[in-house]
């Protein structure tokens, strides 16, 4: 899913497949409207202590999670603790936790904010792609104009994968991810670097070349045609598919004499995304990132 157009700040999703995404990790800003879907408030608000070391210096929490099932909609302020915190509970529509947040933002985008969203996955299970979509543009219609943020976090599932891959694109919305994928990705670009290279830059152009193609056991050349321009040749397309084969994205097809034949009957969408997202959040290999 592309940010919003309008949409002038920076957006940033925070993946985890191990635990909960680091979402508090560079929030610089000192004021911060904190979207709860799997986290209580006060367990939220130890949270700074532990992970950053200090608070925001104001801050506005809207809790949307089951440890407010059933509660009354309130809002409460805590003006010694710089707080304020509204209750709304895990029925509540996205309109909802939209009107939370104008009402929170007060019309006030003169100073930065950080909108951080603590774990995207529960409306995801609970709601759809469709309601993630609406509140992601939400988002940036209600700070249009602000000097914001906005910082998602998602934990990564088997069963959320494809639609956390269609609703992201690991290109440009990604800025960490803590999966298992990183060390295969490691070991590939220690014992096999000239296929890791393949795999760095070609990835994305792999992918289109998969999940385009409707043979099921294509050869590299065969699953080349489907792709429009090409930055590939059938040659690197081929040494790009048999490093994703290396990471477990797909599988080769062993009842064959000749060129190698992949299985896409085997293609893992959700793990390619994850192979996507870990090289291009990756800041240490030279090539262009995602900022």
């Amino acid at each position: 899913m592309p940010v919003p157009a309008e949409f002038g700040g920076k957006f940033a999703v925070r993946v985890s497949s191990r635990g909960r995404p680091r979402v508090r990790d560079a929030v610089t800003e000192e004021r911060v409207i904190s979207l709860l879907f799997d986290t209580d408030i006060e367990e939220w608000r130890r949270g700074w202590s532990r992970t950053v070391g200090t608070s925001p210096g104001r801050e506005a929490i809207i809790s949307a999670n089951d440890s407010t099932r059933g509660a009354d909609v309130t809002t409460q302020v805590v003006p010694g603790r710089r707080l304020a915190y509204t209750v709304l509970g895990s029925n509540a529509e996205v309109e909802q936790i939209l009107e939370a947040v104008t009402g929170h933002l007060g019309g006030d985008c003169e100073f930065g904010l950080t909108v951080v969203i603590d774990d995207i996955t529960p409306l995801l299970v609970d709601a759809g792609r469709e309601a993630v979509e609406a509140l992601v543009d939400g988002l940036a219609e209600t700070l249009d104009g602000c000097r914001g943020s906005v910082v998602v976090g998602c934990s990564l599932t088997e069963s959320t994968a494809a639609s956390v891959a269609a609703l992201f694109d690991p290109r440009t919305d990604v800025d960490q991810i803590d999966h298992p994928v990183a060390v295969e990705l490691a070991a590939l670009r220690r014992d096999d670097p000239t296929t890791f290279g393949y795999v760095r830059r070609h990835w994305w152009e792999a992918q289109a070349a998969i999940e385009g193609c409707e043979r099921n056991y294509p050869q590299a050349k065969q699953a080349h045609t489907t792709l429009s321009d090409p930055e590939t040749t059938p040659r690197t397309l081929g040494m790009t598919l048999s490093g994703l084969v290396t990471l477990g994205v797909l599988e080769t097809w062993g009842e064959t004499v000749g060129p190698t034949r992949y299985d896409l009957t085997a293609y893992d969408p959700g793990r390619m995304w994850a192979v996507g997202a870990t090289l291009a959040a990756d800041r240490t290999d030279g090539e262009p990132t995602n900022d």
